[in-house]
């Protein structure tokens, strides 16, 4: 297992919930999430910069 550092931007959404909805489908693409922050919001492109910490399982080739 190894734990990864990464950013993504995501849709501004108006129901908060769909908000973290949307947060947490985009970072199980990536891993399991540890952590994730709101780092910053860009107001005129409607989006919302999300940092994370994730663990991937490595798979171990025979």
């Amino acid at each position: 297992m190894t734990t990864h550092f990464i950013t993504a931007e995501i849709d501004l959404q108006e129901n908060p919930l769909e908000l973290q909805r949307e947060i947490e489908a985009e970072l199980a693409k990536r891993g399991d999430p540890l952590r994730w922050a709101v780092t910053a919001v860009d107001k005129e492109q409607q989006k919302a910069q999300v940092e994370a910490v994730v663990t991937v399982t490595a798979v171990q080739e025979v």
